[in-house]
């Protein structure tokens, strides 16, 4: 309790608000995490447009379509939590076409497109 104390007045010197080295770390943590959350948005992001066009190519689907196929995937991440939502989509899609791929192999090409997504978003591409 007395730290707290002398911690506040120490901010306060003559007015002005001093940051402390506890408080530039701080802030500094909370730059990294928002950023790493950042990044990983958009790694995920990248990673369903990925998958998206892989599902539109194994469809038949080209050009325009495979593009505008590819965004539904991307949309259909925000339903729910998690990657399930994306996962059900490109398996139910696949099958109205008359293909079957296996949950397995969906998800075994996501975690490969995850790592490329990764590597594409730190490139800056």
């Amino acid at each position: 309790m007395e730290f707290a104390k002398f911690r506040r007045a120490a901010l306060h010197l003559n007015g002005k608000r001093y940051m402390t080295t506890f408080d530039k770390r701080e802030e500094g943590f909370e730059k990294k995490f928002a950023l790493d959350e950042e990044q990983k948005f958009k790694a995920e992001a990248r990673r369903n447009r990925l998958l998206g066009m892989w599902a539109a190519e194994k469809m038949g689907l080209s050009g325009d379509a495979a593009s505008a196929y590819a965004k539904e995937v991307v949309a259909a991440d925000f339903e729910e939590s998690g990657d399930d939502d994306v996962l059900r989509k490109v398996e139910q899609d696949l099958s109205a076409k008359g293909l079957t791929v296996a949950q397995a192999e969906i998800r075994a090409k996501m975690n490969e497109l995850l790592l490329e997504a990764v590597a594409q978003v730190k490139a800056g591409k």
